[in-house]
């Protein structure tokens, strides 16, 4: 695979294909729509690790990261905000996108693959948003892309962070772990590649 320019390389091999180029031709033509569901994302992620928190507070190490991850997202969440306020753009909530909805009902629900799944889940999303931010740097006004530069190390080590747990956390093998991980990326893939009906951050091909 080739790695884009600025994009993380350890993100590059991780990820299976690289965002569309379409895609990043819409999400630079609509700024406003794509900080929306960026501020919603991180909403969205701190809810995610608490969740975590929430759903397995005897895993000492797991739980104490979570809850310094939710604190980061609703950091990041506040930046987003600020942003938003600048450019007076309005805050409103949406729903989930395709993509997360898609790969959280791919989830199992029976222990301990169900935190794994989450975990690997976490993982593909937290790269995917590394990603994609990397791509957009170069496009943006100049203080949008020093910000989205700036969230690159968090991202990415968010991404370390769930691949470790999954792998530390589980009690499954490593080649279970990775079969596994091979099959969430395959919908990842595909969710990022075919034609999308509605435009957000971690849409795929926009529509013609």
């Amino acid at each position: 695979m080739a790695v884009a320019s600025g994009v993380p390389a350890a993100i590059a091999q991780f990820l299976d294909v690289p965002t569309p180029a379409e895609w990043l031709d819409e999400a630079c033509s609509r700024l406003p729509e794509m900080l929306l569901d960026h501020a919603n994302c991180e909403l969205k992620a701190a809810s995610t690790a608490l969740g975590f928190l929430y759903r397995y507070p005897e895993r000492a190490a797991l739980a104490q990261r979570m809850s310094r991850l939710a604190r980061e997202e609703l950091r990041h969440f506040e930046q987003v905000r600020s942003i938003m306020d600048d450019m007076e753009i309005p805050f409103e909530r949406l729903s989930a996108s395709r993509y997360a909805g898609r790969l959280r009902d791919a989830a199992r629900p029976t222990e301990p693959y169900k935190l794994l799944d989450m975990l690997l889940i976490g993982a593909l999303i937290e790269a995917r948003s590394c990603e994609r931010f990397a791509m957009l740097v170069p496009r943006l006004p100049e203080k949008l892309g020093k910000f989205y530069g700036g969230l690159l190390a968090s991202e990415a080590r968010h991404f370390e962070h769930y691949i470790a747990f999954a792998r530390s956390e589980c009690g499954i093998a490593g080649a279970e772990i990775d079969e596994r991980l091979t099959e969430l990326k395959d919908i990842e893939a595909a969710l990022v590649s075919e034609p999308d009906p509605d435009f957000r951050f971690h849409s795929g091909r926009p529509l013609q």
